[in-house]
């Protein structure tokens, strides 16, 4: 195992997140088998691998979705294991699936306001407009009539508000323009130099490469291998077979 896996959470006064031992079910499969890792306060780390790894029941465990499971998941030092999601969000943990989950009847504006603010640090309403201005011009129009690229704006753009400092982005990029990518990026870099933390489930470690400090790679429910940005060029090859790419 590596070595940067092993490490415990308490050696490290900067660890916001650790993540030791989960495993994890829907109903009787079993999904993960003792996905373990942690993530430094202000970097972004990517979770790469192929469909079915594990990567989106990682995000859905953190968040007490996934009802079945055992571990260990320490935020900030408390334990989240057997809490159930409203208390996980409340602890300022803010998750955007791939779905986005924008709901249809309430307009943009209605869509960003509806969750809670659960602790100070959110961005305002100008600072989230400042990051995505195609919002500002689209507040009257319903959440689902805007384009996917809008749409993936508005479901992060929603959690900056709640005052969330670890944000968990399930493939922001998935079957997005090339252009919108780009964007996207640009938002998660800026949101970096803000001080947020973030877990990023991505497929395409091209795009992870250019925002992410680390890359854990998924399989079969656990992490095999990490790679840090820095080295992922030398690592190319390892990374197109473990993604099959």
């Amino acid at each position: 195992m590596l070595d940067v896996i092993e490490r415990p959470a308490e050696a490290r006064t900067d660890v916001m997140l650790a993540i030791h031992g989960l495993e994890a079910w829907y109903d009787e499969s079993h999904i993960l088998h003792g996905m373990t890792f942690d993530v430094r306060e202000g970097e972004v780390v990517t979770l790469l691998g192929r469909n079915g790894a594990g990567k989106t029941t990682t995000l859905k465990s953190i968040m007490g979705i996934v009802r079945k499971r055992r571990g260990s998941i320490q935020f900030r030092g408390k334990e989240l294991i057997n809490q159930p999601s409203r208390i996980i969000a409340r602890q300022g943990i803010g998750f955007c699936p791939e779905e986005r989950g924008i709901f249809a009847s309430l307009s943009v504006e209605e869509n960003l306001t509806l969750p809670p603010v659960i602790q100070e640090g959110g961005l305002g309403t100008e600072e989230i407009f400042q990051l995505f201005p195609n919002l500002k011009e689209r507040l009257n129009s319903q959440g689902t009539k805007l384009s996917g690229g809008e749409q993936q704006m508005l479901a992060i753009a929603r959690i900056l508000r709640t005052g969330a400092k670890l944000l968990l982005l399930d493939e922001p990029t998935e079957g997005l323009a090339p252009v919108i990518v780009q964007q996207i990026g640009v938002t998660i870099n800026k949101l970096k130099q803000r001080g947020f933390t973030i877990v990023l489930v991505e497929q395409n470690f091209h795009f992870a490469a250019t925002v992410a400090n680390r890359h854990y790679v998924v399989e079969q429910g656990r992490v095999v291998d990490m790679i840090p940005n820095a080295e992922i060029e030398q690592n190319t090859e390892k990374l197109h077979r473990y993604l099959g790419v």
